[in-house]
């Protein structure tokens, strides 16, 4: 390997800005639109970016050029805000999965995790269309841990591997996990349109589709 952590090390500390500024720094919009999505707090949002650039100038050694530069900030991100901020949140520390476990089969979950469906993405934008901002207030009122999900697939556009390793789970859990995270965020956003006069059912919408 041409860039080993020793090699990268031995980097003069203008290089090493250098190449922290360019390969580092234009993720910064990405990184505070996920803190923010999971701390629900702007000053929160800053000091959880600003700590994320810290640490990763640290062990800059470590990040290796050619790689997923999104991936390794948003990583450090999520281990920074479990460690630290999420003590101090009001949000669950914990989804106790094993209350929801069953309720969705298999067969379901691996159907969800197939590369996503065109007709899945012109629903999921005409929900979010009709309701605007009730998308944003649905997907805050979802536990953390799904939340997070739904922000790294739906929102950010991590492949499952990646968001595998950002989060430090198999690729079935990150299957298993935002199947439900979706279900439930879904379910949030059908009340939603019930209540404002909006008759249609999301999943017989998908169930005509699906016989078409």
């Amino acid at each position: 390997m041409s860039d080993s952590p020793e090699r990268v090390s031995k980097l003069s500390k203008e290089e090493k800005d250098r190449r922290f500024q360019a390969e580092l720094m234009p993720v910064i919009d990405s990184l505070y639109n996920f803190a923010y999505r999971l701390t629900l707090d702007e000053d929160d949002a800053n000091d959880l970016v600003q700590e994320t650039y810290l640490k990763a100038y640290r062990f800059f050694e470590y990040f290796e050029p050619g790689t997923n530069a999104k991936a390794w900030l948003f990583r450090i991100l999520k281990n920074s805000f479990i460690n630290d901020f999420r003590k101090k949140s009001k949000q669950p520390a914990k989804v106790d999965y094993s209350e929801i476990e069953g309720y969705y089969n298999t067969e379901d979950v691996e159907a969800e995790g197939d590369a996503g469906s065109t007709s899945s993405d012109l629903r999921q934008q005409s929900v979010r269309d009709l309701i605007g901002d009730e998308v944003a207030s649905a997907l805050n009122s979802l536990p953390v841990d799904f939340r997070t999900v739904i922000i790294l697939c739906d929102l950010e556009g991590f492949t499952y591997e990646e968001m595998a390793k950002v989060l430090d789970i198999p690729i079935g859990t990150v299957r298993s996990r935002l199947h439900r995270a979706r279900n439930f965020l879904k379910d949030k956003l059908e009340k939603y349109a019930k209540s404002i006069g909006y008759g249609g059912n999301l999943e017989a919408d998908e169930d005509a589709e699906d016989h078409d």
